[in-house]
């Protein structure tokens, strides 16, 4: 006698994400693809247009239980705009359906997909509040009324860092603050393989330029205080600035232009630590403005298990999470000597840096951070079922005689 035994149906996690997963490596792809496995994670990223096509919905497979899926159709809106919900919503119930798959946990990373997620039946929401969107360029007109909604609706929030969760803690009863963790097996030095396709071209990118190396890696955008680039590679003109990361809602064209400045665009992530190992010291030249008042850079953690001193604007968080193994210093002529202080600094203070810089590397991991949400999810999830079952249970209860509620 033979028994066939089949392995139970993972919960479904849901996300719909303003970021696409091939983009920047950061949150949202370190958590999900640790949460999958878990979780039967599907990625929907924002629609593309596709004026001659029919609508559709691609697939990807990046792992085993993670799935990208980008909607194509014919509406020329932006973002996750109104006018593509109805056929998005077609979309994924045939895809879901086709797959035999129920909605437990909707994942929002931007407040407008909540029309999306409330049309798949999702049984929860969850919100990963990690910007600010609303202050970012081109930010949609309803996104700040949309939010509130979401904010009524989801049973779980999650911040990016200790600004935002300030900003947003009394405005949901289970609202926790997650700042940004770090892959440090990733980065670390120690790791890299100097015959390694990634190190020959990292040699290949930057071999030729001197030293001393300063290096970004990030999205270049309105965050970036460009006037910050040009005053230091002015001001050091035997200084090579390199910056690694897309171009992002700003003219290219804005970008300073100097011999001792390299624009080398968006690199792969597997190929940053391979850079970065060729860095003197790391740049966080970012402007003081509303599109800035709430960030924790994920690269800051990602600087320091690269071994790299790190040079910052005093972004909030940055201050509160990573001062002084961090130096900071605002825009100007005291930023340009925090970073010749840096960069000069004995053999003393830079083990000291060093010592502060692992300790900061060490208590924050992506995986235990990714353990912790799996935890909160769960205990979401069945939160809302019971939440639910006791209404139900409630409901069907017979009607009480009016003598008797007297």
């Amino acid at each position: 006698m033979s028994t066939t035994s089949t392995q139970p149906q993972l919960p479904v996690l849901l996300v719909f994400s303003h970021l696409r997963w091939g983009f920047v490596y950061q949150r949202p792809q370190h958590l999900l693809s640790r949460l999958a496995g878990r979780w039967r994670v599907l990625f929907v990223e924002e629609p593309l247009h596709d004026a001659d096509g029919p609508p559709r919905l691609d697939a990807v497979d990046i792992s085993p239980q993670l799935t990208v899926l980008t909607p194509h159709t014919r509406v020329n809106a932006p973002g996750f705009h109104d006018d593509h919900i109805a056929m998005m919503s077609s979309l994924l119930h045939d895809h879901l359906d086709e797959h035999g798959l129920h909605v437990d946990v909707a994942w929002l990373y931007t407040p407008m997909a909540l029309p999306l997620a409330n049309a798949v039946g999702a049984d929860c929401l969850v919100y990963d509040c990690m910007d600010e969107l609303s202050a970012f360029r081109g930010a949609p007109l309803q996104l700040r009324q949309r939010e509130s909604a979401l904010m009524q609706q989801a049973a779980l929030v999650l911040t990016g860092g200790p600004s935002l969760f300030e900003a947003r803690k009394h405005q949901h009863g289970n609202i926790h603050c997650f700042r940004s963790a770090v892959d440090a097996a990733h980065f670390s030095p120690a790791r890299l393989n100097a015959t390694s396709a990634p190190a020959r071209r990292a040699r290949e990118l930057q071999a030729a330029l001197p030293h001393p190396r300063i290096g970004f890696f990030g999205v270049i955008d309105e965050r970036m205080d460009l006037s910050l680039i040009q005053a230091l590679a002015e001001r050091r003109p035997d200084w090579t600035f390199v910056m690694v990361g897309p171009v992002v809602k700003i003219d290219p064209h804005s970008l300073p232009q100097l011999p001792n400045i390299h624009w080398l665009g968006m690199q792969p992530y597997e190929l940053l630590p391979h850079l970065m190992v060729g860095w003197d010291l790391a740049l966080m030249p970012f402007a003081l403005n509303e599109s800035t008042r709430f960030i924790s850079p994920t690269k800051t953690l990602e600087y320091m298990a690269g071994g790299l001193p790190v040079v910052s604007t005093p972004i909030q968080d940055v201050l509160q999470l990573y001062a002084p193994a961090v130096a900071v210093a605002p825009a100007g002529e005291r930023f340009i000597k925090a970073c010749d202080t840096v960069l000069t600094e004995g053999a003393t203070a830079r083990r000291a840096r060093q010592v502060q810089m692992a300790r900061l590397v060490a208590q924050n991991s992506w995986d235990e951070t990714a353990d912790t949400i799996h935890t909160l999810l769960e205990e979401a999830l069945l939160g809302v079922r019971e939440a639910r079952d006791t209404e139900a249970d409630a409901s069907e209860l017979p009607a009480m005689p009016l003598a008797a509620r007297a």
